[in-house]
């Protein structure tokens, strides 16, 4: 294949895996959601909130997918690469897409005004953005997570109250989730890298999607193991100067000695196959999705 190969550090020999395949999924995805706004320009379907979102959400995808591919690169620094998602959410800031009207668990509905576009688009962005791309290395979980979470989004568009979202946004996620789904079967078999072009592209398009939409609370709720990951990681490095490190024994099974991360957690002096662990944290995102599903449901 006509990629560039990143060794897989997590398999016995450590072979070379093409890497970079998360263009696959920027492609297809911005071409479809252009597709959504031509085809309301010149049919009227769908919506012209949907039209809009989409025209949005394809300026997102295609900006993480340009961060994540300079990223790949140039192997860009943290304390830049941190920052690089802010240049992302410029569509959702200039075009003021997004309610700024958001629902809280505490205080119900607050109107933040001009605030919620200037910072809290943002901060979702980069916060989002950032949590997602520190969840990877070992085969699949830079696309089942993501996955997971998406299609815990269109399901809260969905069933959710028609007074608070409007359920024709599911349509934005349909090819999404389906190019990430064909990706996910490639990178959980370990036969493919989506690189930080794909991660960086994925997270967007959660942030950015659940500004669209007015999802913002679900994907609070989603992405929780995604905050739990980068909580342990941060604090880590900046409290003890210490990073995660998995440790493979000579039959290819995954242990941790210490504590840093999601993944050395559930492999702490526990060996385990590598599709088992990834399992393990995809089925965290799983119970945090339909938990964010369900308290749509509720409001």
């Amino acid at each position: 294949m006509p990629f560039p190969r990143a060794k897989d550090y997590h398999k016995p020999g450590m072979p070379e895996v093409p890497n970079g395949l998360g263009v696959v999924y920027v492609l297809v995805s911005s071409a479809y959601l252009f597709a959504l706004k031509a085809s309301h320009e010149f049919l009227g379907f769908p919506s012209p909130e949907v039209a809009e979102g989409a025209l949005t959400l394809a300026a997102c995808i295609l900006f993480g997918g340009f961060l994540g591919l300079l990223d790949d690169w140039m192997d860009l620094r943290w304390r830049y690469k941190a920052l690089t998602p802010l240049l992302a959410s410029l569509p959702l800031v200039a075009l003021r897409r997004g309610n700024p009207e958001m629902a809280t668990y505490f205080f119900g509905k607050v109107d933040f005004g001009p605030f919620y576009f200037v910072a809290i688009v943002p901060a979702i962005v980069t916060v989002t953005t950032n949590t997602v791309n520190q969840l990877g290395g070992l085969n699949g979980l830079e696309t089942l997570c993501p996955l997971i979470v998406m299609a815990g989004l269109s399901l809260a568009t969905l069933l959710g109250p028609a007074k608070a979202v409007v359920h024709e946004m599911a349509l934005l996620l349909a090819i999404p989730i389906a190019a990430l789904a064909v990706l996910a079967v490639f990178n959980f078999s370990g036969r493919i890298f989506v690189g930080n072009v794909g991660t960086f592209s994925a997270g967007i398009t959660l942030a950015s999607y659940a500004v669209v939409a007015n999802v913002e609370q679900a994907l609070l709720i989603s992405i929780l193991p995604y905050v739990l990951n980068s909580s342990l990681i941060l604090l880590n490095i900046f409290l003890r100067r210490r990073v995660p490190r998995l440790r493979m024994t000579p039959d290819g099974l995954l242990y941790a000695e210490h504590r840093r991360s999601l993944q050395t957690l559930l492999a702490y002096r526990r060996p385990v196959k590598e599709r088992v662990l990834v399992a393990e944290i995809a089925g965290l995102f799983v119970l945090s999705s339909a938990l964010a599903v369900l308290v749509t449901l509720l409001m």
